[in-house]
């Protein structure tokens, strides 16, 4: 049973929160603001965390950013009254996985709380397949059916960063990082020209589409 650590400073939302996610089967924690979330995490095993951005003493920022230096495969989803296109690019470049806006439905909630999940368990393994497409980071190559492609190691890695966490969303500074390296001096637009590579590589396939999420940057869209 997985258990999903909720951190905010209202006692109320992570009553209900909590209350939402043990319906479906989720064990909780809970911790009032960003400190007591690190002290909670240091002692449990947890394995998603829920977090607010405006919490006293230690807010959400800096609790993302110490998450993600603990364990950068935990996964993080934001919860907040908030919804700015900026705020929402500087939480994924400190590294949250996924955004939610308060009022929130409870089925929404639950349903990216399970997708997160499931996201980082592909995301773990070496070998990515959806559809007829699979990816093997052991060997760099693409099987389509059939059919082996081999492609530019930069294009692999980036559809592989892309591919192992379906639906996420990626800013142009997280790929760079995460792909090229963060002394990387090169111009940011090198994501673009690699995306519309592979945009033309996979063309021939529905199985899946890069999109672009305006203001914010990119993520890979499964059609099973």
């Amino acid at each position: 049973m997985p258990t999903i650590l909720v951190a905010d400073d209202d006692a109320n939302i992570r009553e209900l929160v909590c209350l939402f996610l043990r319906n479906e089967g989720f064990a909780t924690a809970e911790a009032a603001d960003g400190k007591e979330a690190l002290t909670v995490y240091a002692s449990k095993q947890i394995d998603l965390v829920v977090l607010d951005i405006m919490m006293p003493v230690m807010d959400g920022w800096t609790l993302c950013k110490e998450l993600r230096k603990a364990n950068p495969d935990l996964p993080l989803l934001m919860l907040t009254a908030r919804g700015e296109t900026w705020e929402k690019v500087k939480g994924f470049e400190l590294g949250t996985d996924d955004y939610l806006t308060k009022p929130f439905d409870p089925l929404e909630l639950t349903a990216r709380v399970r997708a997160l999940l499931k996201r980082y368990r592909v995301g773990t393994a070496q070998t990515i397949q959806f559809g007829n497409i699979i990816l093997d980071r052991q060997t760099y190559k693409v099987m389509r059916g059939t059919e082996s492609l081999t492609l530019p190691l930069k294009e692999f890695e980036l559809l592989y960063k892309l591919a192992s966490t379906p639906g996420q969303v990626y800013t142009r500074g997280q790929l760079i990082d995460q792909v090229w390296g963060i002394d990387y001096a090169g111009d940011d637009r090198t994501i673009d020209v690699h995306i519309k590579r592979l945009r033309e590589r996979f063309t021939a396939t529905s199985v899946f589409r890069i999109e672009t999420v305006r203001g914010l940057g990119y993520r890979l869209e499964v059609y099973e």
